[in-house]
């Protein structure tokens, strides 16, 4: 039974007694707090009387004292002393004052364990090996308080780097915060800061740590940035129509280097026109939850950022599946039989061998024009006529689909690369040859979602709903609107309307070396082709769902990235001005879009301007963190 005005602990705090009632306790702590505890709760230190703190936890403790005690009870093989014995042995006396010093030892651990009534000195070794962690930490401690110092300093003038080559092991957690790794960050934590990862990212810039070229983004959303390792066997023997004879044209940016489709035309009987898409074959050494395949879906699709790409199947698979990187291709046509209308009458689709010409969309436009003009380009004038056949198929279509209620929308575009480490931007011309490919691409994706069907092959459609809001004006801010009438997109199993590109029926087949849901469709096409058995609708929505899930995080890190290497290449610009479009109004700011950097912004303007005027604005700021530039009226 402890008695009222003892000096007890409660946890590992000293305490007074006050009361014992009925077997609960009154006890008043250091800080004046009155609670009742069971006799478990507390340890008995000092049987009293004691009437205050007075001297408790403050007393100093002679370190030669309580190491030769240490030594002593270890030369006694570490016989077990209670706390009244300890405190006498190192204090000389058994005071309230030396019971809870005594106490402290106990809990501090690094000469003696055990409880108040068994008290043992811990073994030499461990006692070493204590000593030396506890260095440790005390010089990690004096280091990390040092770094912190310097780390202020930075912040408060990023012009001078006052860090040392080793602070970076204490920037870790800042790194990983800022690359959406982890929610939280001591240091940050240390500085005051607000742990976010724009934070993060603004730190590591102010101190000079990170360099502006770093681009947080991909990591932040899951991206894989290392390359697929697996290599891709060739495609095996089989039967494939030879096509050779037909003029097959990859037509592409300069800057792409995975040519994955191609096109052909040639006329036949009664008026009617034979389309041939020639797609890139992986599906013929892909199968089904290969660990190519799982890779493909666990990746969703390419992740194409302006310092690299970071293929979703093995880079490998480029020369054995892209077009028109050796003399012949393996391809998966698929040829679609139009009427005079354009309407799609016949899709049929089988494996081929092409022999493709790969041109730049300016390259492809030159050719026209030159043929248009009667200059001789020192092309194949059989080439030439199935230039010329394409585009006007082309333009037909095009036709054919706005009057199905297709929404076309014409906003500038930007090509962001890098040269020497930096990035350099520069506006896409949008070539008649853009029009041809993404028409024959559609006219591939409504002929395949139309073949599957009648084949009663699952496979995965696209569909979207249009919300159209009122008049819509011309130019660049009716664009910008009906941008917005556009309705996310549905990817399923069941065929439905895209009523954004005027097909009944439409899905995504001629990249699948890019997107995941393409190769999707391109197995379940093998595997009919086969005569195997395609997967069933449960099996595929579960491939669509990992893999649109991916996908759409690739997609939301190829935006991000996009603007931070625009931030980047602001950065360096401010007092620049800029040529501006109004799009619309919004409150007491404009959405405006800078054409040459494909850039929206909001800006307050100081005039009354109308939807579409051209406009002028200064750059004023960019805060890369956080990817923002404001703009304000020249």
């Amino acid at each position: 039974m402890i008695k009222e005005d003892a000096l007890v602990a409660y946890k590992n705090k000293p305490a007074l007694v006050k009361e014992c009632p009925d077997g609960k306790y009154s006890i008043v702590l250091q800080n004046g707090e009155q609670l009742k505890v069971r006799e478990k709760d507390i340890e008995l230190l000092h049987p009293g009387p004691v009437k205050n703190f007075n001297g408790i936890a403050t007393s100093d403790i002679a370190a030669t004292a309580v190491r030769e005690t240490w030594e002593l009870l270890l030369d006694e093989d570490g016989a077990p002393v209670s706390l009244k014995d300890l405190a006498s042995l190192i204090f000389g006396e058994y005071t309230q004052i030396s019971a809870y010093a005594a106490f402290c030892l106990l809990q501090d651990g690094l000469y003696f364990s055990g409880g108040v009534d068994a008290i043992v000195p811990r073994g030499k070794d461990e006692v070493t090996a204590e000593e030396t962690k506890r260095g440790e930490k005390q010089r990690e401690s004096g280091e990390r308080s040092s770094f912190l110092e310097r780390l202020k300093a930075c912040y408060k003038n990023p012009s001078k780097n006052h860090l040392l080559p080793d602070d970076a092991r204490f920037l870790q957690d800042v790194e990983a915060l800022a690359f959406g790794k982890s929610a939280k960050s001591r240091t940050m934590r240390d500085l005051g800061l607000t742990e976010g990862p724009e934070d993060a990212h603004a730190l590591l810039l102010n101190t000079g740590f990170w360099k502006t070229e770093v681009n947080p983004h991909p990591v932040r959303f899951g991206i894989p940035l290392t390359h697929v390792s697996d290599n891709l066997r060739p495609p095996s023997a089989e039967d494939r129509r030879d096509l050779t004879s037909l003029a097959a044209f990859a037509i592409d940016s300069p800057w792409s280097s995975d040519p994955d489709d191609a096109v052909s035309i040639e006329h036949a009987e009664e008026g009617r026109i034979n389309l041939y898409v020639h797609v890139s074959d992986p599906a013929a050494s892909i199968t089904f939850d290969s660990p190519a395949e799982k890779e493909a879906r666990d990746r969703g699709a390419t992740l194409y950022i302006p310092e690299d790409t970071i293929r979703m199947l093995a880079d490998a698979a480029l020369p054995l599946f892209a077009l028109g990187l050796s003399d012949k291709s393996s391809a998966l046509t698929y040829k679609m039989t139009l009427d005079a209308n354009g309407e799609i009458i016949d899709t049929d689709i089988f494996p081929s061998v092409v022999k493709v010409c790969r041109l730049t969309y300016e390259a492809a436009d030159r050719l026209m024009s030159a043929a248009s003009s009667g200059v001789d380009s020192g092309t194949d004038s059989t080439e030439v006529a199935a230039l010329r056949a394409l585009y006007d198929l082309a333009e037909r279509n095009l036709k054919r689909r706005l009057a199905a209620g297709a929404v076309s929308i014409d906003l500038p575009e930007v090509h962001i690369g890098m040269e020497d480490g930096k990035p350099v931007i520069t506006p896409i011309i949008p070539y008649r040859s853009v029009s041809l490919v993404r028409e024959c691409m559609l006219i591939a994706g409504e002929g395949s979602g139309s073949w599957a069907a009648g084949n009663g092959i699952i496979f995965p459609y696209i569909s979207q709903e249009v919300e159209m809001q009122g008049d819509v004006p011309s130019g660049m801010a009716g664009s910008y609107q009906l941008r917005r009438c556009m309705r996310p997109r549905t990817i399923s199993t069941k065929p439905g309307r895209h009523w954004g590109l005027g097909l009944e029926t439409y899905t995504q087949v001629t990249s699948p070396l890019r997107r995941y849901t393409d190769l999707l469709a391109h197995l379940q096409i093998r595997a009919f082709l086969r005569g195997g058995k395609p997967l069933a609708a449960d099996e595929v929505s579960a491939r669509l769902g990992a893999g649109e899930a991916a996908a759409a995080a690739v997609t939301q890190a190829e935006r991000a990235s996009r603007n931070h290497w625009t931030m980047v290449y602001l950065c360096s610009k401010k007092d620049s001005v800029w040529d501006a479009v109004a799009l619309e109004k919004k409150g007491s700011r404009w959405a405006v879009i800078i054409p040459a950097l494909a850039l929206e912004t909001q800006v307050p303007l100081q005039k009354d301007v109308s939807p579409n005027e051209n406009i002028k604005l200064i750059l004023k700021s960019v805060n890369i963190s956080r990817g923002e530039a404001v703009f304000v009226s020249a």
